[in-house]
């Protein structure tokens, strides 16, 4: 796993937006119906997952926990780049009911025309009901509803790739949901976005530390933390991410 992008939407400590890259098989790859894959494609997955020297063409599918810009806005990009890199292979695309419709949008809006051009590759989203479970790329996506208004529902995510279950809280207030979702998961990937401050619709390290009890992962990672997070960082009660962290879960 490689957090390429680790930050928040304003490049907080001058990291990049959400992309978090899986590879089940190490670096010699994995087989061609599973991975790699990415949670997350924020607007700038495509220079994060260079600098880590990561192909985009190779990833699989992604995961989209909801449908912001710095965890969504990246999908426009990496679609463009394969089409001009010649990729052949199909791009999975899973996330929160109404992505196929806003991926439309949004490649429209930022390059014109570019949703209805013929690719050699193509691309398949499946809509992910928040209280459901769907498979794309060989990768199970087990959903549950987040606290974090986005224009659709968002979703905290629950992922079975490689032998491992990955949890990942995208942005949300604290839900039971969350507990839920870590249940006996190898790794929990969960937003601190501030110390103890409360921001709505976001989790803080004080809401992950008084529930600390309740969060059955075998490990945690904090990531998408703002500058005053970032200044507590030396006291987390969790490892905290950084752009281009390796992990072998």
């Amino acid at each position: 796993m490689t957090f390429a992008g680790s930050g928040d939407a304003f490049g907080s400590g001058g990291r990049l937006q959400a992309c978090i890259h899986l590879q089940p098989n190490g670096p010699a790859g994995p087989p061609a119906h599973q991975g790699p894959v990415l949670l997350d494609c924020g607007a700038t997955s495509l220079p994060a997952l260079r600098q880590c020297g990561l192909d985009p063409d190779r990833i699989a599918a992604v995961f989209v926990s909801h449908l912001h810009g710095d965890h969504f806005g990246g999908l426009p990009f990496l679609i463009l780049d394969a089409q001009f890199a010649g990729r052949t292979a199909p791009l999975a695309v899973a996330g929160p009911p109404g992505t196929g419709p806003r991926l439309t949008e949004a490649m429209e809006c930022l390059f014109p025309g570019s949703s209805r051009v013929r690719r050699r590759f193509t691309v398949e989203v499946t809509e992910l009901d928040p209280q459901g479970a769907a498979t794309a790329a060989g990768v199970r996506a087990q959903a549950f509803p987040a606290s974090h208004p986005s224009g659709a529902p968002a979703l905290i995510l629950r992922l079975t790739l490689g032998g491992r279950i990955i949890a990942y809280t995208g942005d949300t207030a604290w839900t039971p949901a969350i507990a839920e979702a870590a249940a006996g998961a190898d790794l929990l990937i969960a937003e601190a976005y501030y110390w103890d401050k409360a921001v709505p619709h976001h989790l803080r390290h004080a809401d992950l530390a008084a529930h600390r009890t309740e969060l059955a992962a075998r490990h945690t990672v904090l990531t998408h933390m703002s500058a005053d997070m970032l200044g507590h960082r030396d006291q987390a009660c969790h490892q905290t991410a950084h752009d281009g962290l390796v992990l072998r879960v």
